[in-house]
């Protein structure tokens, strides 16, 4: 099966490409909150690969969709290999804290988002799109080999992505609660005429070290951040840890990190995570990859490895 990678957060060198390049992942993605853009890292990144270059994610407030899309055919141009725009919500912190916009009917912009990034990149023909948020009246389309890809957590959210998106991009799902999850992007894509064979790309949290307890650690440490800080990571973890999410959001509300990671069990580490020594994880990995219905999983080493392990975890969850 095919495996992704998102990259770690270091400087994009033509070397580190040419090492990620080598070590023959499938695809290629870049993540981007604040201070790094998607799109400029993966630009760096083009002319060392011939892997899939994709982003993970890039919201749909601060760019129009236009902007989204030419954006994506530019990288086209300079990549060997297709691109994949994922693109999301974001959270009301990024958007309103950050950006200094209004956190406004997310889930509707993602899907006008989406439609019009796909009608933009259709390589033929004029844009002609009357929306409830867009409006867009007789351009040229682009011509990028360009698949949209959504991040989606919440059923509606999920419902959009199964009317418009080529791929769904999980996070914080537990792996065996995704196919369940999948299918109502399924069905919404079924209802709507359209393939529901979507691309399903999970990130995969994944942590390798000779100590199995430090691997776990920094599992720990990811899933704590993201239940505590975000409230659709909450409920999307919520669903098979209840108790445990309450307890990790009551403690990071307080300011009380430790206490945040010491509440995520070695159950949670194993349904969101991969942990252990490089053969562990890797069998770990290879039964997550074999999960109804993933067909590329992303390996995403969180922010708080050390700079040997991150390394080491590439190398060792490589195809």
């Amino acid at each position: 099966m095919p495996r992704g990678l998102l990259l770690p957060d270091v400087d994009p060198t033509p070397e580190f490409a040419r090492w990620i390049d080598s070590l023959g992942y499938d695809s290629v993605w870049a993540s981007e909150l604040w201070g790094r853009d998607a799109f400029v890292t993966l630009a760096a990144i083009a002319p060392h690969t011939d892997a899939a270059l994709g982003t993970a994610i890039v919201n749909v407030f601060s760019r129009s969709p236009a902007v989204l899309a030419g954006a994506a055919t530019s990288l086209d141009d300079l990549a060997s290999g297709p691109i994949r725009l994922g693109i999301g919500p974001s959270t009301p912190k990024a958007i309103e804290d950050l950006h200094g916009l209004g956190y406004d009917r997310p889930v509707r912009r993602l899907h006008e988002t989406a439609e019009l990034v796909s009608a933009f990149t259709a390589g033929e023909g004029r844009v002609e799109y009357d929306g409830e948020l867009f409006s867009v009246q007789d351009f040229p389309a682009l011509d990028g080999e360009v698949s949209v890809y959504a991040a989606a957590l919440g059923e509606a959210s999920r419902r959009a992505t199964g009317r418009t998106a080529d791929g769904w991009l999980p996070h914080m799902i537990p792996f065996d609660d995704l196919e369940g999850a999948f299918e109502t992007v399924r069905r919404t894509a079924r209802e709507a005429g359209r393939d529901p064979a979507l691309a399903v790309s999970p990130y995969v949290p994944a942590a390798v070290d000779d100590e199995p307890e430090k691997a776990r650690e920094v599992i720990r440490g990811h899933v704590a951040y993201y239940v505590g800080s975000g409230e659709g990571y909450r409920r999307a973890v919520a669903g098979r840890f209840p108790e445990e999410a309450e307890r990790i959001t009551e403690a990071w509300a307080a300011g009380e990190r430790e206490r945040a990671r010491g509440a995520v069990t070695g159950a949670m580490v194993d349904a969101l995570g991969v942990a252990g020594t490089p053969a562990e994880a890797r069998e770990r990995f290879e039964a997550v990859a074999e999960t109804v219905p993933i067909t590329e999983p992303i390996v995403v080493v969180p922010s708080n490895a050390s700079e040997g392990m991150t390394e080491r975890t590439i190398e060792a969850l490589a195809p």
